[in-house]
């Protein structure tokens, strides 16, 4: 009871999802299961049905006898094929049930066999297919009922009343009429199912890019540094062991520090939904961050205080200016950054400037870095303008509101 109403609501699960054999009709290894339980119900259902209807009309109708039997067994047992053949199987039952009665035999059950087949063949999606056959089956009745009565069995017939042809007509229509809303009811499900699969593939996906984000800044930034120390160590190790050792050091620690953070990164990974075990960076920790690019060889000016920011927005904060002063380091000739923050009602603004030249082919980086700062600005609402300056060097100007709608 409780899995049939997970999800809230009291509703059970399949109202929402459809209901648990709507979804078994089909095998992806075997194509359409055969519904052989419920053609034997509904097939003794029409033959014993039919032999009670014709005690009820004895006198009105034809007796019941081996032929009317055969099309009763003909139009019960066809729908076995439902599944596999639904247009086939809907023409089917209602030419046997338009002979059935065309013979004068009592009018009963046989028009189950019809109302199922024609079901089977809307829910599939064979609409026209099956009003045709509905169709068919109401001329044929019209057609005996009113003329072809006097030539047919039993003998002394007279024509039907009009009346029962509308009992009949509104059979029809409630038979068509409940096929159609099943039909409509089926493909409502299938897009909702849809819909949710989308979803998920779009959060799977979400979660892939910010894991990546993650570990592709953690890795730039002290990748970059290490690889600053290390040039300078094997540079100076025989002409000043003590700076070489210096470098060692600030090697080991941003290492270290590296391998924390994605250490944290990655037990979000094998415990979804845990807390982790240390508080994400944030704007806080700028003095370590200028403290490790000192380590590298790069004097950063800090000016401006940060804001209380919610815990999206303060890690996006700290991943952008350590992208941007990771840039510097890596692709700038300049060995100074300024970083000014500033911030009204609104909006905190992030302006990491250094005055180049460039060493390589683009002064501000280039590729997962940029592109990784614009997807975190973009999923708070902010932005970010990364570009050249008109005095030279380079500039990373962010925008962040301070009001962000965390993830629940």
């Amino acid at each position: 009871m409780d899995e049939q109403r997970a999800g809230g609501g009291g509703a059970p699960r399949w109202w929402r999802q459809g209901p648990p054999w709507w979804n078994r009709w089909d095998d992806a290894e075997h194509g359409p299961r055969w519904p052989w339980r419920t053609t034997a119900l509904i097939t003794v259902f029409v033959l014993v049905g039919s032999n009670f209807a014709a005690e009820s009309q004895a006198g009105e109708r034809a007796a019941l006898d081996p032929f009317a039997r055969v099309l009763l067994l003909v139009a019960g047992l066809s729908l076995l094929w439902r599944k596999r053949y639904p247009v086939a199987v809907a023409f089917g039952t209602a030419g046997a049930a338009t002979v059935y009665l065309g013979a004068g035999y009592p009018y009963g059950p046989v028009f189950l066999a019809v109302a199922v087949s024609c079901f089977g063949a809307v829910v599939a999606g064979h609409r026209a297919a099956a009003w045709s056959a509905i169709g068919m089956l109401w001329a044929g009745h019209l057609l005996v009922a009113h003329w072809l009565y006097r030539w047919l069995p039993p003998s002394g017939d007279g024509a039907a009343s009009w009346g029962s042809e509308i009992v009949v007509a509104t059979w029809m229509v409630a038979i068509a009429a409940l096929s159609e809303l099943a039909r409509t009811r089926r493909e409502q499900w299938a897009r909702e199912r849809a819909e949710r699969a989308q979803a998920a593939r779009r959060r799977a996906d979400e979660e892939r890019l910010r894991i990546a984000r993650e570990l592709h800044d953690v890795l730039a930034h002290s990748i970059s540094v290490i690889n600053v120390q290390a040039g300078v160590g094997l540079a100076l190790l025989d002409s000043d062991p003590e700076q070489a050792r210096s470098a060692l050091t600030t090697i080991k620690a941003a290492s270290k520090e590296a391998l924390g953070e994605v250490r944290q990164v990655l037990d979000t990974l094998r415990t979804p939904g845990d807390a982790p075990r240390a508080p994400a960076p944030g704007l806080g920790r700028m003095p370590e961050l200028v403290a490790q690019a000192a380590g590298a060889g790069l004097t950063v000016d800090v000016t401006g205080e940060p804001p209380d920011l919610p815990p999206g927005a303060d890690l996006a904060a700290f991943r952008i200016v350590q992208e941007a002063l990771t840039n510097v380091v890596r692709h700038s000739g300049s060995r100074h950054a300024r970083v000014r923050l500033g911030h009204d009602a609104d909006a905190l603004r992030l302006c990491v400037d250094d005055d180049g030249p460039a060493t390589g082919a683009e002064a501000g980086g280039s590729g997962n870095g940029l592109a990784g700062m614009r997807e975190r600005a973009a999923a708070l609402g902010g932005t970010i303008e990364a570009g050249p300056r008109a005095d030279g060097g380079f500039r990373v100007l962010a925008v962040l509101p301070l009001k962000v709608k965390e993830d629940r």
